[in-house]
């Protein structure tokens, strides 16, 4: 039987670590909302979605999820494990670029790096598909989208760094400025 002790401090320590879930965001162009957490990967789960939105048009989207086994019954080397999901679409001609799969794999690992997201066992892919139009939808033309999907294990249970990190593959993915940077483009562009 376990022990109740035990049982309110990982209750505990998951309800502190998830906290950084709903951290304030420092992008006015990306929006949180909460998700149903999934049930079966772990003893505590917890996850968040998030939408880029760019002069009323939504550029990007993705997910974040939390993990947490305290009892170490899961094949990752932590009791913490966080997997992200990031969605954009691009211009056709970035989209057969050859080194689209590590230029995108590199805003990840530069975004954990750039937010101290200490972590190991980082893990991942990059995808790319595209749609295109046939019959009478031809004239909306084709579009191609980048799917990154990754996880890795953290090495603390402060997670501040590990959202901060996801956020900063958003606005990556979306082609955001950094945050220091004026995008004079989008200004001109502004009635």
């Amino acid at each position: 039987m376990p022990d109740a002790g035990n049982a309110e401090n990982a209750n505990e320590t998951f309800r502190r670590a998830v906290e950084a879930l709903r951290s304030p965001l420092l992008r006015p162009e990306i929006t949180i909302g909460e998700l149903p957490a999934p049930q079966r990967l772990a003893p505590h789960a917890a996850a968040v979605s998030a939408e880029v939105t760019v002069q009323g048009e939504e550029v990007a989207w993705g997910r974040l999820i939390v993990l947490y086994d305290p009892e170490n019954t899961r094949d990752w080397p932590g009791p913490f494990r966080v997997v992200c999901q990031a969605n954009s679409e691009l211009e056709s001609e970035i989209a057969t670029d050859p080194l689209l799969g590590p230029v995108a794999w590199s805003w990840l690992t530069d975004a954990l790096e750039a937010n101290g997201a200490t972590h190991h066992t980082l893990s991942g892919t990059v995808t790319r598909a595209t749609t295109e139009g046939f019959g009478t939808k031809a004239n909306e033309g084709a579009t191609t989208e980048v799917e990154m999907r990754a996880s890795w294990t953290p090495e603390s249970d402060e997670l501040s760094g590990h959202v901060n990190a996801w956020l900063a593959l958003l606005a990556s993915a979306s082609g955001l400025p950094p945050l220091d940077v004026t995008d004079i483009a989008r200004q001109r562009s502004r009635p």
